[in-house]
């Protein structure tokens, strides 16, 4: 590049804004602090899986109208002690493995995508069916 060069004037512009220090927030007054250092935050502590349930076959399908592209979580216990958890879309898809973990852990796992797959799918059919309300009362007008 020649001295002259007008990227030179744009590179150093660029240059002079990214090197300017950050502005540091003012710091909080004393009481604000320690009421935040008391507080303890909000943990949800899932007492272990009860012992009736069976970790090894565990399993759980996701909601949904078709089948072929439904989610399965299923726990299973290998030679090593370990459990695993293997999810499928439909019948014939690939599994995805994930572990090793203990059991309580491959149960909370599964229950815990499970849960998830439910509250999207939930909100999905929500918004879906919110949009075809207002198609109706706009084509109604």
């Amino acid at each position: 590049m020649s001295q002259g060069d007008p990227t030179d004037h744009a590179l150093a512009a660029i240059a002079s804004i990214l090197d300017k220090p950050e502005a540091k927030p003012p710091p909080l007054p004393r009481e604000a602090v320690e009421a935040a250092v008391e507080e303890k935050p909000a943990v949800e502590e899932r007492p272990p899986a009860p012992e009736h349930i069976e970790a090894d076959g565990y399993s759980k399908v996701g909601p949904g109208p078709i089948a072929s592209i439904r989610f399965k979580w299923m726990a299973r216990r290998a030679e090593d002690g370990h459990f695993y958890v293997d999810e499928t879309i439909g019948d014939g898809s690939a599994k995805v493995t994930t572990g090793p973990m203990s059991r309580d852990a491959a149960i909370k796992f599964v229950d815990d995508r499970e849960r998830e797959a439910r509250q999207r799918f939930d909100s999905l059919r929500s918004d879906m069916t919110g949009r075809s309300t207002a198609r109706k009362d706009s084509s109604e007008a």
